[in-house]
This record gives structure tokens, C-alpha cells and sequence, in this order.
């Protein structure tokens, strides 16, 4: 038995000793899930051929642009992959399993990236850009292979603009870092109680009206103190067609946000008859939660909502739009006769109830076209909130639609997994580990990273109900784009890693390692990333 182990152990220092080691070991955010090393580097000039087919024409263009902007070098189109220095090819083989999964080969004389999707050619693409060192005149790449895959196939980046607009050029460089970072889905909040940002041309008070306010609360939450500067700005429907191209082009689907029951002041303002009382009220200036409400019972504010939609869808090729529901005061539905009266004919018993009873509507609503309602987990009337009673929310009645994607932001995290068990897909918004205007006092980089978005105790098959991760950039205190961006960077870079890579996978020190060419070129760009 003794000699077995000693002949074990010798086999392998055997292998240790001939294993090849790199002289340069990648330095990838997110680190991928597989890398072999292989002996030696290719070196690439100021000019570099790529081979590839014609569907692939986008995903070159990419490549162009990144390594000019990065590292001036010049890329020629040859119909010969022999010619090339970089071939791009998309495969049916079984290599690859999932649509963003790519295979990057670096080998004596050429770089081929593989992938059974576009989508996967420009995640390769991303990784490449990360392991190019500049040697003088010369670009060197480590020899080496690299097989990837996303451990989530949601990996989200939410901006909040309703409440500080920010700009298509802003978006479009942010949509540039999520691409860089393999992230997957940019979170659109369009709408909230100080602001409505995208236009609806059958609603054109929505923006004359809702997207403006008077002044902004500053300094933090109930500080009951303002700047008296008007503050405005909304995206014309050709601008969000410009920015859905943007982002399509990088492989990144924009879910829209627009906000209901709650969250619905600016709304309210354009219209008064949208709310409970019908009275006239400004665009609000103060942040928190507001007591101004859609009347979810009235037929003319569904024909509104209808009406949004089928705008909101026109612009959106996501299947998937996002309605809120969060952080509703019931206060204005308990007081109205003609809610309580609607409640009673159709045996609702309580506020939340009336809530996913709605919800279930515009599930409906969105399903007829072709869409997948998603909501953040108030939307299961669960009792989260101080100005919530327990009376409001007692053991529901009515079941939120199975087919809803669930965003999990607050409460005991056991009501995730609940939800969970119960077959429901979910989204870890976990607001102690991903809210991004919480300071790097409540969440440093190190507990961004440590952020592990499957609860315990599930099984295999419920574990798969989790399919991913978002971080929040809600936008109150953040008036400037520098204020924004020292908010976002680096944590931005903490959740794409919890996003891609296998919890296995995940070193922080390594991490951290990786981080210091990502911050040297945020500096280059201008972006002015936080004290972490």
C-alpha cells in the first residue's frame, strides 16, 4: 500500500516537472473556466489578417474597433484562413454547449476563436483584448487554450435614469464595459415618481409633463433638503432605437423597466386621472416612497398600460419586460370606496391581494404579445416594508403567475427560496451584496466578489431556477456621471466574475491581481472608479 502512494506521488512530480509554464499567465475578468497552457508565444504586428465567414461581419467590425482603439493595430479581411493571423468560426460541433460559450486556441502560428454562436465569437473576442502585451513594436499572446462558458445566463447591470438622466452617450459606454466584461443584459429603469424618460408618442404629457421637476432632494433620504435646479431629460423612441442597435450589436438585450402600481407620481402628474384621488400633483423633487398610485381598477388606466406596452414593445426586441411592483403604500387604495367596492366583486380581501391580482393582468396583458413579465419580489404580496401591516398582507388568496420571472432584492432571503421551490425563475438582486449606491463601507469590492447568488439548501434541479445575477445602480445621489461611474467601478467587475465564473473558480486575491490593467484602462478612458 505504501509503495503504491510513493509511486503515486512520484508519477506526479513526473507530470509537474514536464507540465509547460506559462511565462505569462492570462489575466482575464471574468477568469474563464478552463485555461491549458501551452509552451512559447505568437506574436502579432501592426497589421493583423482575420479570416471569417459572413455572418461573423458584425463581430469583425468589433474587433476592428477594439484593437484599434487598444492597440493601434490594423486588421485585414483574407478569404484564405491559411493567410490568417486570427480566424473566427462558428461550429456546430459539440465542443460548445451553450450559446455564449467560446473556444480560444492560441497556437504557434495563429488565433482561432470558436463558438456555436455569435454571441459567443465576440465573448472570445472580449477575452483576447485581455491577453495581448505590447512589447515594443510588437504584440505577444501567451500560447494557450482557453474553453468558457457563463456559469449564469442572466448577468445584469440595472440604471436607474428616472431619477438623474444621464444620456445616450453614457449608456452606450457603459453598455461598451458590460460587453468588455461578458455581461448580458442592461436593466433599463425608465420610470419612477421623479421622472418618466422614454417618449410615448400616444402619451406626450408623459415626457412634456412627467419627464421634468422643479428641484432634487440632495445629500441623502429625508434630508429635506434641495438644490432648486431643474432637472429633465427623457430619450426620443429613434434614440432608444439607436441605443437597442447598440447594445444588440454587443450581444446585450436592453430590459425595459417601467414601473407599476407604485412608483407612478410622474405618471400621475402627466395624468392625473392615472391615480387614485384624480387630483392634480407635481412631479416630485423628494426621494423615498410616495403615496400616489395607479388606480389598477379603473378599464381606461389598463387601456394606458396597454397602450405603453405595445409602444414600449415596438422599441424592445427583449422578451422580457419588467414592471416594478415594488415598494407600493396601500394607503390610497384602503381609502377608496370604488377600490373597496372592485375588491369585494372580485373576493379580494386584501391590498396585496388587489396587487398580484393586478400583476396577473398585465402578465396576461404581456403574454398575449408575446412577452414574459418580470418584477421585483413584492410582486408576490409578501409583507417587506415598516408602512406594510401584517392585516395587508395576511396568507394571499391569489397566486402570482408561474411564468414570472422573480427579482429578489429585499427581505428574508427563505422567501427567494420559497419562491424558488415553488418552480419560480429567479433573479439575486440581493440589495446587502448588489445595490451599488450603498457605499463601499456597507459593500466593499471584497463582499461584492463573495456574493453567491443560490441560496443553500436546494436541490440540483431547484438550483437552476436561479439564472442569475443583477446589480443596481439606483440613481438618487448620483447628479453627476463622475459620481455615478467612482459608484459602478470597480464593483461592476466583482458581479461579472459572480455572474461567469464557477463559484470554484473564484479567488479573490487572484481577482484582485486581474483588476489592475482593468483600472489602468478605466484611467485612460476617463473613468473615475471608487476608492475600494
Amino acid at each position: 500500500m505504501k509503495s503504491k502512494t510513493f509511486f503515486g506521488i512520484l508519477l506526479s512530480l513526473f507530470f509537474l516537472a514536464f507540465k509547460p509554464a506559462p511565462k505569462h499567465e492570462y489575466q482575464i475578468i471574468p477568469e474563464p473556466q478552463d485555461i491549458t497552457y501551452a509552451k512559447g508565444s505568437v506574436s502579432l504586428g501592426k497589421t493583423v489578417k482575420v479570416f471569417f465567414p459572413e455572418e461573423l461581419k458584425n463581430e469583425f467590425q468589433l474587433l476592428e474597433d477594439f484593437l484599434d482603439s487598444d492597440f493601434k493595430i490594423n486588421l485585414e479581411k483574407v478569404n484564405n484562413w491559411n493567410k490568417a493571423d486570427i480566424i473566427l468560426e462558428i461550429n456546430s460541433s459539440e465542443e460548445t454547449k451553450e450559446i455564449e460559450s467560446y473556444t480560444l486556441k492560441v497556437d504557434e502560428k495563429k488565433i482561432k476563436i470558436s463558438s456555436d454562436s455569435s454571441a459567443g465569437i465576440l465573448n472570445g473576442i472580449q477575452s483576447l483584448r485581455q491577453i495581448i502585451r505590447t512589447e515594443g513594436n510588437v504584440f505577444l499572446i501567451q500560447r494557450g487554450t482557453i474553453k468558457d462558458n457563463p456559469a449564469f445566463t442572466w448577468r445584469a447591470f440595472m440604471l436607474d435614469e428616472a431619477r438623474h438622466f444621464k444620456g445616450k452617450k453614457v449608456v452606450k459606454q457603459l453598455l461598451d464595459e458590460m460587453s468588455y466584461l461578458k455581461m448580458n443584459t442592461f436593466h433599463w429603469h425608465l420610470t419612477d415618481d421623479q421622472g418618466w424618460r422614454i417618449e410615448i408618442k400616444k402619451y406626450p404629457k408623459l415626457t412634456e409633463i412627467g419627464a421634468r421637476r422643479d428641484s432634487t432632494e440632495i445629500n441623502h433620504f429625508h434630508s429635506n433638503v434641495y438644490d432648486g435646479k431643474p432637472h429633465s431629460g427623457y430619450y426620443t423612441q429613434d434614440e432608444i432605437r439607436e441605443i437597442v442597435d447598440y447594445a444588440t450589436k454587443r450581444h446585450i438585450q436592453i430590459v425595459p423597466e417601467i414601473e407599476m402600481p407604485g412608483h407612478s407620481s410622474a405618471s400621475i402628474a402627466a395624468y392625473p386621472w392615472l391615480g387614485v384621488t384624480g387630483k392634480n400633483i407635481d412631479v416630485p423633487t423628494k426621494f423615498g416612497v410616495h403615496y400616489d398610485v395607479y388606480d389598477v381598477t379603473k378599464p381606461r388606466v389598463l387601456e394606458f398600460f396597454n397602450d405603453v406596452f405595445d409602444e414600449v414593445i415596438a422599441l424592445f426586441p427583449s422578451p422580457v419586460i419588467h414592471i416594478g411592483g415594488d415598494e407600493i403604500r396601500y394607503d390610497q387604495w384602503k381609502s377608496s370606496e370604488s377600490i373597496q367596492q372592485y375588491m369585494a366583486e372580485n373576493n379580494l380581501e386584501t391590498p396585496a391581494e388587489l396587487q398580484v391580482f393586478f400583476t396577473n393582468n398585465i402578465s396576461s396583458m404581456l403574454k398575449k404579445k408575446n412577452k414574459r413579465m418580470m418584477g421585483w419580489n413584492e410582486i408576490k404580496g409578501d409583507k417587506l416594508h415598516e408602512y406594510q401591516s401584517d392585516k395587508d398582507t395576511k396568507e394571499l388568496g391569489q397566486n402570482l403567475a408561474q411564468e414570472t420571472i422573480i427579482q429578489f432584492w429585499k427581505g428574508d432571503p427563505q422567501l427567494m427560496t420559497k419562491s424558488i421551490k415553488e418552480g419560480y425563475e429567479v433573479v439575486n438582486s440581493y440589495h446587502e451584496y448588489t445595490y451599488l449606491d450603498y457605499s463601499y463601507e456597507s459593500i466593499s469590492l471584497s463582499k461584492a466578489y463573495s456574493f453567491n447568488p443560490i441560496p443553500d439548501n436546494l436541490t440540483n434541479k431547484q438550483k437552476k431556477k436561479v439564472i442569475g445575477i443583477g446589480c443596481q445602480m439606483w440613481g438618487e445621489f448620483i447628479p453627476t456621471i463622475e459620481s455615478m461611474y467612482r459608484k459602478v467601478f470597480p464593483r461592476i467587475a466583482a458581479y461579472a466574475e459572480v455572474g461567469w465564473t464557477k463559484k470554484e473558480l473564484k479567488n479573490y486575491n487572484q481577482f484582485k491581481e486581474k483588476l489592475t490593467p482593468l483600472l489602468e484602462r478605466w484611467k485612460k478612458m476617463g473613468i473615475q472608479y471608487g476608492n475600494f
